[in-house]
């Protein structure tokens, strides 16, 4: 079944999607007002005919990227790659992933185009076509990158195990998976996986969301942290009729490899204001905003991941005695009730009719989820 799913999103996205307006959802629309300065700068300075071929369903841009190696999981058209490659420098380097031959070609025609665009005196891109269940088929070697990130493509992806698992292996110790994806209210019935258009829209592949965090940390990455989210509408009626009672939503999430052993004492964090673009407060999650110069107090987890990552030098950290207890549900981590606090929506679900999207990146996504009640959706 997985190489009969992945000739169909070929087809779908290879020959049947000529842009962004053929797509029957706007889950795919990104938005200014959502992206940090430098990455909007950056996302003017990319090709119109890049822009337009964009079929992701959320911002993917991490913050403090400068001298990064990353890579791009379904790089698509590129301009998720071209956006990271003015953010990492002429130093840093992006390299995009995809199993479209037309879209890795395509891609790689704008290569110089954005380096003399940037400034640099080389390249800081590269492209190249493979499977994300099979990395290492690409060339991409383990513990080699500083950030992952994806826009829309695991749910199209027949098996999400060997993604993931093949993205924590890639990551050096300290890496971020950063990403934006379509996930599902429900397991999705298997009949939505016979179905090309299903697929070929992200509904027919959408994981249940707490079948993602499961699968997750089971690979071993830490628990997922959700940045933003939008709910997905239906209102293309035959896709309203298939899909039946199962509910879409728009979810970023940020995800570490950390070391192995977690520390198991809260902390108190104070935020220096150093990451570019943030010298007030750092969002780094729905449930974390960190003001300059004032201590909060995290979990072992949240430590451990500022004190290991890139953020390192971004942050005091003073342990404290206090031993924690890592959440028994993770209903705060639900992009269902994440979008229904902001009123992040996306009126119309499809791939195919109308331009563009939510980006899942709603301006107050910093605020908190606010979940109450179970964990229904």
């Amino acid at each position: 079944m997985a190489s009969e799913v992945r000739e169909s999103v070929k087809d779908y996205y290879g020959s049947r999607l000529e842009t962004s307006k053929d797509l029957q959802t706007n889950a795919t629309t990104c938005s200014l007002t959502s992206m940090r300065k430098s990455a909007c700068d950056a996302l003017k300075l990319v090709h119109p005919e890049v822009t337009k071929r964009f079929f992701g369903c959320g911002v993917v841009v991490p913050e403090k990227l400068e001298g990064c190696k990353v890579l791009d999981l379904g790089s698509g058209s590129g301009r998720d790659c071209f956006i990271l490659s003015k953010l990492v420098g002429e130093h840093g380097q992006v390299t995009g992933v995809d199993m479209i031959e037309s879209m890795i070609s395509a891609s790689q025609k704008y290569i110089q185009y954005h380096q003399e665009k940037f400034g640099y005196g080389k390249p800081n891109t590269a492209f190249v076509e493979g499977y994300l269940e099979k990395l290492n088929e690409a060339g991409i070697q383990s513990d080699s990158l500083d950030v992952l990130v994806s826009n829309c493509v695991i749910c199209l992806c027949p098996d999400k195990h060997p993604v993931l698992a093949e993205a924590y292996r890639v990551l050096k110790e300290g890496g971020e998976l950063y990403f934006s994806d379509m996930y599902a209210s429900e397991d999705v019935p298997e009949s939505f996986k016979e179905d090309p258009v299903l697929w070929g829209e992200g509904m027919g592949g959408s994981l249940y969301w707490q079948d993602f965090i499961s699968l997750a940390k089971e690979i071993g990455f830490s628990t997922p942290y959700l940045v933003a989210a939008s709910q997905i509408v239906v209102h293309n009626c035959e896709l309203l009729k298939k899909a039946g009672r199962v509910k879409y939503a728009s979810g970023t999430y940020r995800l570490f490899k950390l070391p192995q052993t977690i520390l198991d004492k809260k902390a108190l964090v104070t935020y220096k204001g150093t990451v570019s673009d943030c010298p007030e407060e750092l969002c780094f999650d729905a449930a974390h905003t960190f003001k300059a110069n004032v201590a909060v107090e995290v979990d072992g987890e949240m430590a451990t991941v500022l004190h290991s990552t890139r953020f390192s030098t971004d942050f005091n950290i003073q342990m404290l005695d206090t031993p924690h207890e890592p959440p028994s549900k993770y209903c705060h981590l639900s992009p269902f009730l994440l979008a229904a606090k902001l009123g992040a929506c996306v009126k119309q679900c499809s791939k195919r009719a109308g331009a563009g999207g939510s980006d899942g990146l709603a301006s107050g996504a910093c605020e908190g989820t606010g979940s109450t009640g179970g964990c229904g959706q």
